[in-house]
């Protein structure tokens, strides 16, 4: 039993928007090892990254109202102050952004930075660029959250890159969100945006590694101002 357990709690579970992909890889694989054995095999390793893409751990997400928590898995590729995109209806002062890249081997489902209610969700279609790319914020699909919190209204916004193809974001305006809460799932590369009002300060460097409902990446109501890091 305590293998059993062991095994258990090793293999991360798959999310059910990956099942359909799954399958496909699966299939084709045995159709390419009926052609050609060796094929067979490469097709079951493209099955197994299939697999893992679109894996869904648990996360243990810290409950503090003051807390900014990275909505993605992924690296801190921005930390600055810009205008955020004119369909969130967030104003026209700048407001702090912090951007979290994810590459097509990061865990791809999407999940509440703060607690709150989703006052609005706006869906933008657009190009593919590269999501690293600072100007993918505006030219690339994207869908926008607003989400109410005790800190004023934030905005959280999927973007599409150059591989992914496929924004899924099943929350609905006016339910409520849990911090570390699953809303969404972009579809092989991406980036999430997080746009901060007055009083947010970050909590982590541009390059670091950010782990979606885990990372802190901004407090409010807090006087130690930015963190300094240093690589080692």
């Amino acid at each position: 039993m305590s293998l059993f357990n062991t095994v258990r709690n090793t293999i991360v579970p798959v999310h059910k928007e990956g099942y359909p992909f799954v399958a496909a890889f699966f299939v084709a694989s045995l159709i390419l090892g009926w052609i050609f054995k060796p094929l067979f095999w490469i097709g079951m390793i493209f099955t197994l990254w299939c697999a893992y893409f679109f894996r869904d751990p648990e996360r243990v997400t810290p409950q503090d109202d003051d807390l900014v928590i990275s909505p993605a898995d992924g690296r801190v590729s921005a930390i600055q102050m810009v205008t955020p995109p004119a369909e969130l209806d967030l104003g026209s002062e700048p407001m702090l952004r912090i951007s979290v890249f994810m590459n097509v081997f990061n865990c791809h489902v999407n999940r509440a930075p703060m607690r709150g209610r989703i006052a609005s969700i706006n869906y933008r279609s657009g190009s593919f660029v590269n999501a690293e790319l600072d100007k993918a914020s505006e030219d690339n699909e994207r869908n926008g959250l607003v989400i109410e919190t005790r800190h004023g209204p934030i905005g959280v916004v999927q973007i599409a890159g150059l591989v992914a193809r496929r924004i899924l974001c099943w929350a609905n305006t006016n339910e409520p969100l849990d911090a570390g809460e699953r809303f969404g799932l972009i579809r092989f590369g991406s980036r999430l945006d997080v746009f901060l009002p007055a009083g947010a300060a970050p909590r982590v460097s541009l390059g670091q590694t950010a782990i979606a409902g885990e990372t802190v990446i901004a407090e409010f109501a807090s006087a130690k101002g930015p963190v300094i890091s240093r690589r080692s």
